[in-house]
């Protein structure tokens, strides 16, 4: 293979992977060019991290900041009729996904030379970045909508961030964040796509759970969509490499409120659908208009996967339900556990195959919500 570069997927224009870039010289968002992938031979054993999937970056980054992420459990319970197995993101240093993205984007950024980056993010992302940053000894700024959950503001407050808060809806502190990029390295999680090859190690591990081999299905709460296309850019190294035969099924589980790959899934098309958007309590999937659709549905499509859009109390019976199992989960989190029975009423996964729900964040980071809509004293 010709050597890994930035990737403009719209036109093919490349781009080096030495110069620090968020975007394309048009504006767009950018990939990495494909990747070999490894085998099982080359892990590395000895690290109890996602760092043990070095070998499937596409650079050497040799002095990583990491606090062992990654590596998270894989826990099996009954949902019916079904037995899905729950991987559980909860169990990483800031309590989301998101660390998997953030400990590979940052590490490369600091190695060129970033000492400062700008992040817009509802709350896991930000704080994921505020962790990282701290630990990696750079000045981290987040731009974050005023509605973020205290206890995600607090988390990035507790790490030395620089927080502004936003007025408007989740797309305004995006925007002001571009408008700020000319002053500080915008090293955003739906940007940047080395944090694609960070979350891409959700796919190497639970290949390595699985016993070296693909489950049959993932759901996973989707709105930006970093785990959607981690796990597509993962598993689909790991069937070049010849380490499995298939590509799981991927199903991206959104609130019907905020729906939009749903919609254009759903129409069969991959370009945007006129479709109502109102408040949810899955508020790390409120994502209006997705910069990634075209790469989402094409990865939904590729691995013979689908959509599902989720009601409110559907969402909520979901989070009710995950408690009693003793999983305590955030809303979002919630939306992909309410997808297993709508999947298997639609006979898309079945009792006998192999089911992992991405479990994104644990239901901590929204406690006082959780205790409202769940009714409890």
């Amino acid at each position: 293979m010709p050597s890994p570069s930035y990737i403009d997927p719209l036109n093919g224009k490349l781009y080096p992977l030495d110069v620090p870039r968020w975007c394309s010289d048009e504006g767009k968002p950018l990939l990495v060019t494909e990747l070999a992938g490894i085998s099982r031979d080359e892990i590395d054993r000895s690290t109890r991290s996602l760092w043990r999937y070095r070998a499937a970056l596409p650079v050497e980054i040799k002095q990583p900041i990491t606090m062992g992420e990654g590596c998270t459990p894989l826990v099996e319970k009954a949902w019916g009729d079904l037995r899905p197995q729950f991987k559980l993101e909860w169990f990483n240093p800031t309590a989301s996904f998101k660390d998997r993205g953030t400990t590979v984007m940052l590490s490369l950024l600091r190695q060129l030379g970033v000492d400062a980056v700008l992040e817009d993010s509802s709350g896991n992302g930000g704080a994921s970045v505020s962790a990282y940053g701290a630990a990696g000894g750079m000045r981290v700024k987040i731009l974050a909508p005023a509605t973020t959950s205290p206890m995600k503001v607090a988390q990035m407050h507790a790490f030395g961030a620089e927080v502004q808060l936003v007025e408007g809806p989740r797309e305004e502190s995006e925007a002001e964040a571009i408008r700020q990029s000319k002053q500080i390295f915008y090293s955003s999680h739906n940007w940047q796509p080395f944090f694609l090859q960070g979350t891409k190690s959700l796919a190497y591990e639970i290949w390595e759970d699985c016993g070296f081999t693909a489950p049959d299905n993932i759901i996973m709460p989707v709105g930006a969509g970093s785990s959607l296309l981690g796990c597509y850019i993962g598993f689909k190294e790991l069937l070049a490499a010849g380490q499995i035969t298939r590509l799981p099924r991927l199903f991206a589980s959104q609130p019907q409120n905020c729906s939009p790959v749903d919609a254009s899934f759903t129409a069969g098309v991959d370009t945007p659908v006129a479709r109502e958007v109102h408040k949810t309590i899955a508020e790390g999937t409120a994502i209006k208009h997705p910069l990634r659709l075209k790469q989402m549905i094409a990865a939904l499509r590729e691995s013979g996967g689908g959509t599902v859009a989720i009601p409110e109390d559907g969402i909520v019976a979901a989070l009710k339900r995950m408690a009693q199992t003793g999983l305590f989960v955030e809303p979002t989190s919630a939306s992909a556990a309410a997808a297993l029975d709508v999947l298997a009423q639609r006979g898309a996964i079945r009792p006998a195959e192999r089911t992992v729900v991405i479990i994104s964040g644990t239901g901590i980071k929204a406690a006082s919500l959780i205790t409202e809509l769940l009714g409890a004293g």
